[in-house]
């Protein structure tokens, strides 16, 4: 999966986090089910038209096949109902004969609970009722004995796993990483971890832990210098790129839920982002605010809603990619309101070193 623009902004949150004295941070990262529906139809339902082929006999006579997931909150627990077709034959002559064939609801009610210190979320099954188009309950016990060894199993086995996350972020900063910051890097990814989870009506409330690595005083540097002619048509080279995997990642999403609207505020942010960091890029002149600065400022609070619209309906390791990349921008400015312990430096100076290190890094893998 390419990287997107987001993904490299969340690298360039982490890199500037650069000392290694640390302290524990906790931010919310509310996950829509439409998210969690994704990650189910990605990692269960794999045949013709999003179907999950449960189980077939050896003659294929008899199987058991899931389709059509709705999911939502009910009591505290998450809630799935998935449209099923069993079919019971044997094989006669060469022919299968049809002894049963039935088609139904299974809705299963399902805790979130968090394993392996937090890094993996999981959905085991507290009760299942299977019922026939009519809400009559199933009372088929060969039927059932199938959805028991089955169905139900599949459905448990579904996760979201932080390490897939991990991984993602890490290839993102491989570009932007230095010697001095790559311990500190690999220390906050490697205590990155769920720390609460609760299951809501509409979503889950998750709350993502991690070590923020604290930055000493950091000596005044010179500013760095503007970009020159050749780095600028360098930059421009990669601005197209990660505009165009931005956009790919919205295109990826149901059409019927990213509106115009959504994608006129995108192309507009986007627009006004390229305009700010030119300015940035090119000129020292901040007498008016600093450009990249006033861009993150005026723009994080309209687009950061219409992110999250978007990664409800990615794929899942994407959106859940996007979610975790909202929470980190908030933290930033969080973070930023105490006095930037972690020495952010979001500003044109700071868009000038970072921008020639991606460009260096991009030119060695040509």
């Amino acid at each position: 999966m390419k990287k997107t623009l987001l993904s490299a902004y969340l690298g360039i949150l982490i890199v500037y986090s650069g000392s290694l004295s640390a302290s524990q941070k906790t931010i919310p990262l509310p996950i829509d089910y439409r998210l969690i529906r994704n990650v189910l139809v990605e990692q269960l339902y794999t045949g013709a038209n999003r179907t999950a082929h449960l189980w077939k006999d050896k003659s294929g006579c008899s199987l058991l096949d899931m389709s059509n997931p709705k999911i939502d909150g009910q009591q505290g627990l998450v809630r799935i109902v998935n449209d099923v077709h069993a079919r019971i034959g044997t094989l006669m002559g060469g022919e299968c004969l049809t002894v049963l064939d039935w088609t139904g609801k299974l809705e299963t009610f399902q805790r979130a609970v968090l394993e392996n210190g937090g890094t993996v979320l999981r959905f085991p099954i507290d009760k299942a009722v299977a019922y026939d188009p009519g809400g009559q309950a199933l009372r088929i016990d060969q039927l059932q004995d199938l959805l028991k060894r089955f169905a139900e199993p599949k459905l448990a086995s579904v996760k979201l796993d932080l390490q897939e996350v991990r991984g993602d972020i890490e290839k993102t900063l491989v570009p932007v990483t230095t010697p001095e910051n790559k311990a500190a890097v690999q220390a906050l990814l490697s205590s990155l971890r769920f720390s609460e989870v609760k299951a809501g009506e509409t979503g889950l409330g998750l709350k993502v832990a991690f070590e923020v690595p604290q930055a000493n005083a950091r000596a005044n540097k010179q500013a760095a210098p503007v970009f020159n002619e050749s780095e600028m048509q360098q930059w421009n080279v990669a601005w197209q790129r990660w505009n165009a995997s931005l956009f790919q990642a919205i295109d990826r999403a149901a059409e019927d839920r990213v509106s115009e609207d959504v994608r006129d505020t995108l192309l507009e942010t986007l627009l006004a982002a390229k305009s700010a960091f030119h300015k940035g890029l090119t000129s020292n002149d901040t007498s008016g605010g600093d450009p990249v600065r006033m861009f993150f400022n005026d723009s994080w609070d309209r687009v950061a809603p219409v992110l999250r619209t978007i990664a409800k309906d990615v794929p899942s390791t994407e959106g859940l990619r996007f979610l975790t990349f909202i929470a980190a921008t908030d933290l930033l400015y969080e973070l930023e309101a105490i006095g930037s312990p972690l020495g952010l430096d979001i500003s044109s100076d700071g868009l000038r070193r970072l921008g020639r290190m991606l460009l260096v890094k991009q030119a060695g893998t040509k």
